[in-house]
């Protein structure tokens, strides 16, 4: 029986809490291995305990972490310019205003209220396209940090010596159930 040495980090519903394995805090965060054979509740403070496990880098998770980064520079763009836009307009409507004054008070409304509708739509299309690029990018901001941890050597031993008395007192109790286990009475006369 081997277990790995790669432990997964999981979370529960704080209802479902346990005791932390290193110190008896109830805790929602669990470290299970790939092959669901063992688990553990551990706090969170103690995933980043130098001496009691070591992160293991993923590649995955850092090319979305870039990614993420890379769509929130994407948002702030397209905010920027539109905000640039927004200006422009106003600038343009100003001196529009300023000309307009002189012709009648009818046209200016109508003006106004096709600027109102354009700029409703240049509004509903920046908010589209922010909401798109936000979907695109779906990751929970809550897991932040390494999800993937190599426990030292010390703890990782306790974990294997605990599975191994497991097995080994399972053993036992089916030895025992076992009649021809025990010895015979003795038979024969005096």
């Amino acid at each position: 029986m081997s277990l790995p040495n790669t432990w997964y980090l999981r979370r529960v519903a704080d209802t479902a809490a346990r005791a932390c394995y290193i110190c008896y805090k109830p805790s929602s965060s669990v470290l299970i291995t790939p092959d669901n054979k063992d688990f553990f509740y551990v706090c969170p403070v103690h995933l980043k305990d130098r001496n009691f496990c070591s992160p293991i880098i993923d590649s995955e998770e850092e090319a979305r972490k870039a990614k993420e980064e890379a769509m929130a520079k994407e948002i702030e763009t397209v905010k920027k310019e539109y905000e640039e836009k927004q200006l422009k307009k106003k600038e343009k409507e100003k001196d529009k205003k300023s000309k307009d004054e002189e012709d009648s008070k009818e046209k200016n409304k109508a003006n106004e209220e096709q600027n109102k509708k354009s700029e409703k739509d240049q509004e509903k299309e920046k908010n589209d396209k922010i909401d798109s690029i936000k979907k695109s990018g779906t990751a929970s901001k809550a897991d932040e940090g390494p999800r993937i941890f190599s426990l030292h050597k010390n703890f990782y031993q306790m974990r294997v010596d605990r599975l191994r008395n497991i097995e080994a007192a399972k053993r036992n109790r089916e030895r025992l159930k076992d009649p021809s286990l025990f010895p015979s009475v003795p038979s024969g006369g005096l």
